[in-house]
Protein backbone atom coordinates (compact mmCIF):
# COMPACT_ATOMS: atom_id res chain seq x y z
CA UNK A 1 0.00 0.00 0.00
CA UNK A 2 1.49 2.96 -1.29
CA UNK A 3 0.43 6.39 1.39
CA UNK A 4 0.28 9.71 -0.07
CA UNK A 5 0.23 13.00 1.73
CA UNK A 6 -2.62 14.60 -0.52
CA UNK A 7 -4.97 17.29 -0.44
CA UNK A 8 -8.98 16.21 -0.29
CA UNK A 9 -11.31 18.68 -1.43
CA UNK A 10 -14.35 20.11 0.42
CA UNK A 11 -16.72 23.34 0.63
CA UNK A 12 -19.02 25.03 -1.59
CA UNK A 13 -18.90 25.51 -5.42
CA UNK A 14 -16.14 28.24 -6.35
CA UNK A 15 -15.50 28.19 -2.26
CA UNK A 16 -12.74 25.27 -1.95
CA UNK A 17 -11.34 24.39 1.12
CA UNK A 18 -9.12 21.60 1.63
CA UNK A 19 -7.98 19.01 4.24
CA UNK A 20 -4.15 17.52 4.25
CA UNK A 21 -5.01 13.78 4.63
CA UNK A 22 -3.15 10.60 4.50
CA UNK A 23 -4.43 8.18 2.22
CA UNK A 24 -4.14 5.19 -0.28
CA UNK A 25 -2.76 6.41 -3.58
CA UNK A 26 -5.49 5.01 -5.08
CA UNK A 27 -8.77 5.89 -3.05
CA UNK A 28 -10.49 8.65 -4.86
CA UNK A 29 -9.03 12.30 -4.24
CA UNK A 30 -12.34 13.14 -2.07
CA UNK A 31 -12.67 9.57 -0.72
CA UNK A 32 -11.35 7.20 1.60
CA UNK A 33 -8.51 8.26 4.31
CA UNK A 34 -6.38 7.43 6.95
CA UNK A 35 -6.08 10.38 8.90
CA UNK A 36 -6.27 14.04 8.70
CA UNK A 37 -3.17 16.54 9.32
CA UNK A 38 -3.70 19.48 8.30
CA UNK A 39 -5.73 22.04 6.33
CA UNK A 40 -5.54 24.48 3.36
CA UNK A 41 -7.56 27.40 2.73
CA UNK A 42 -6.88 29.23 -1.02
CA UNK A 43 -10.04 31.51 -0.15
CA UNK A 44 -7.60 33.39 2.63
CA UNK A 45 -4.54 35.91 1.32
CA UNK A 46 -1.30 34.20 0.87
CA UNK A 47 0.30 36.12 3.82
CA UNK A 48 -2.78 34.46 6.18
CA UNK A 49 -1.47 32.40 8.68
CA UNK A 50 -4.92 30.30 8.91
CA UNK A 51 -4.20 29.62 5.11
CA UNK A 52 -1.87 26.44 5.64
CA UNK A 53 -2.60 24.51 9.34
CA UNK A 54 -0.38 21.69 9.58
CA UNK A 55 -0.09 18.96 12.64
CA UNK A 56 3.72 18.82 12.27
CA UNK A 57 4.25 15.52 14.40
CA UNK A 58 1.74 13.58 12.78
CA UNK A 59 3.19 14.75 9.52
CA UNK A 60 6.89 13.25 10.45
CA UNK A 61 5.17 10.49 11.81
CA UNK A 62 3.96 9.63 8.32
CA UNK A 63 6.73 10.49 6.36
CA UNK A 64 8.72 8.43 8.82
CA UNK A 65 6.35 5.94 7.21
CA UNK A 66 6.71 6.14 3.75
CA UNK A 67 4.33 8.31 2.67
CA UNK A 68 5.04 10.74 -0.30
CA UNK A 69 3.92 14.28 -0.26
CA UNK A 70 2.08 15.24 -3.47
CA UNK A 71 3.60 18.31 -5.48
CA UNK A 72 1.04 20.50 -3.58
CA UNK A 73 1.74 19.20 -0.02
CA UNK A 74 5.16 19.26 -0.56
CA UNK A 75 5.37 23.26 -1.15
CA UNK A 76 3.58 23.44 2.35
CA UNK A 77 5.70 20.86 3.93
CA UNK A 78 9.34 22.70 2.85
CA UNK A 79 7.72 25.75 4.29
CA UNK A 80 7.12 23.97 7.34
CA UNK A 81 10.86 22.91 7.41
CA UNK A 82 10.14 18.97 7.23
CA UNK A 83 11.00 18.14 3.31
CA UNK A 84 13.21 19.50 0.85
CA UNK A 85 10.76 21.17 -2.37
CA UNK A 86 12.14 20.70 -5.73
CA UNK A 87 10.27 22.31 -8.50
CA UNK A 88 8.95 19.87 -10.81
CA UNK A 89 10.01 19.69 -14.21
CA UNK A 90 7.32 18.37 -16.77
CA UNK A 91 7.93 19.71 -20.46
CA UNK A 92 5.17 16.99 -21.68
CA UNK A 93 2.99 19.08 -19.55
CA UNK A 94 2.77 22.42 -21.98
CA UNK A 95 2.59 20.70 -25.21
CA UNK A 96 -0.10 20.79 -27.08
CA UNK A 97 -2.58 17.38 -27.50
CA UNK A 98 -2.76 15.83 -31.09
CA UNK A 99 -5.95 17.34 -31.89
CA UNK A 100 -4.75 21.04 -30.81
CA UNK A 101 -1.07 20.12 -33.13
CA UNK A 102 -3.13 19.04 -35.66
CA UNK A 103 -5.24 22.32 -35.40
CA UNK A 104 -2.16 24.36 -34.94
CA UNK A 105 -0.67 22.78 -38.53
CA UNK A 106 -3.94 23.41 -39.95
CA UNK A 107 -4.47 27.08 -39.18
CA UNK A 108 -0.37 27.41 -40.16
CA UNK A 109 -1.10 25.94 -43.42
CA UNK A 110 -4.34 28.31 -43.73
CA UNK A 111 -2.18 31.29 -43.31
CA UNK A 112 0.67 30.14 -45.82
CA UNK A 113 -2.11 29.77 -48.33
CA UNK A 114 -3.82 33.33 -47.86
CA UNK A 115 -0.27 34.81 -48.06
CA UNK A 116 0.34 32.97 -51.32
CA UNK A 117 -3.21 34.10 -52.49
CA UNK A 118 -2.95 37.62 -51.70
CA UNK A 119 0.77 37.69 -53.35
CA UNK A 120 -0.95 36.80 -56.42
CA UNK A 121 -3.77 38.84 -56.26
CA UNK A 122 -1.10 41.93 -55.80
CA UNK A 123 0.78 40.90 -58.54
CA UNK A 124 -2.25 40.09 -60.90
CA UNK A 125 -3.18 43.41 -59.78
CA UNK A 126 0.67 44.96 -61.11
CA UNK A 127 -0.11 43.28 -64.27
CA UNK A 128 -3.09 44.95 -64.97
CA UNK A 129 -2.28 48.19 -64.03
CA UNK A 130 0.94 47.90 -66.43
CA UNK A 131 -1.76 46.38 -68.90
CA UNK A 132 -4.10 49.36 -68.58
CA UNK A 133 -1.56 51.90 -68.89
CA UNK A 134 -0.33 50.70 -71.53
CA UNK A 135 -3.54 50.52 -73.60
CA UNK A 136 -4.02 54.34 -72.09
CA UNK A 137 -0.88 55.01 -74.13
CA UNK A 138 -1.76 53.31 -77.32
CA UNK A 139 -5.14 54.92 -77.11
CA UNK A 140 -3.40 58.24 -76.63
CA UNK A 141 -0.93 57.03 -79.76
CA UNK A 142 -4.07 56.48 -82.17
CA UNK A 143 -5.73 59.54 -81.08
CA UNK A 144 -2.68 61.99 -82.19
CA UNK A 145 -2.43 60.10 -84.72
CA UNK A 146 -5.98 61.00 -86.04
CA UNK A 147 -5.84 64.03 -85.27
CA UNK A 148 -2.55 64.82 -87.35
CA UNK A 149 -4.35 63.03 -90.55
CA UNK A 150 -7.45 64.98 -90.14
CA UNK A 151 -5.18 68.26 -90.08
CA UNK A 152 -3.22 66.94 -92.84
CA UNK A 153 -6.21 65.85 -95.42
CA UNK A 154 -8.08 68.57 -96.85
CA UNK A 155 -11.44 69.00 -95.76
CA UNK A 156 -14.20 67.78 -97.85
CA UNK A 157 -17.37 69.45 -99.02
CA UNK A 158 -20.65 67.52 -97.09
CA UNK A 159 -23.92 67.38 -99.35
CA UNK A 160 -26.31 69.15 -98.40
CA UNK A 161 -29.10 68.27 -96.17
CA UNK A 162 -31.70 70.92 -97.26
CA UNK A 163 -32.81 68.84 -99.82
CA UNK A 164 -34.16 65.66 -98.28
CA UNK A 165 -35.76 68.15 -95.79
CA UNK A 166 -37.74 69.77 -97.94
CA UNK A 167 -39.56 66.82 -99.55
CA UNK A 168 -40.28 65.55 -95.97
CA UNK A 169 -42.20 68.33 -95.26
CA UNK A 170 -45.14 68.26 -98.99
CA UNK A 171 -45.34 64.58 -97.24
CA UNK A 172 -46.49 65.59 -94.09
CA UNK A 173 -49.33 67.83 -95.51
CA UNK A 174 -50.57 65.14 -98.09
CA UNK A 175 -51.45 62.47 -94.91
CA UNK A 176 -55.07 62.99 -94.17
CA UNK A 177 -55.49 64.36 -90.33
CA UNK A 178 -57.78 62.17 -88.20
CA UNK A 179 -61.15 63.02 -87.10
CA UNK A 180 -62.16 62.31 -83.77
CA UNK A 181 -65.00 60.30 -83.46
CA UNK A 182 -68.02 60.96 -81.84
CA UNK A 183 -69.53 59.11 -79.27
CA UNK A 184 -73.21 58.23 -79.25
Amino acid sequence: MALKIRLARHGAKKRPYYRVVIADSRAPRDGRFIEIVGKYNPMLPKDAEDRVTLDVEKCKEWLGKGARPTDRVARFLSAAGLWEWKAGNNPEKGKPGAKAAQLIIDKAEKAEARKVAEAEAKEAAKEAEKAAKEAAKEAEAAEKAAAEDAKNKPAEEAPAEEAPAAEEAPAAEEAPAEEPKAEG
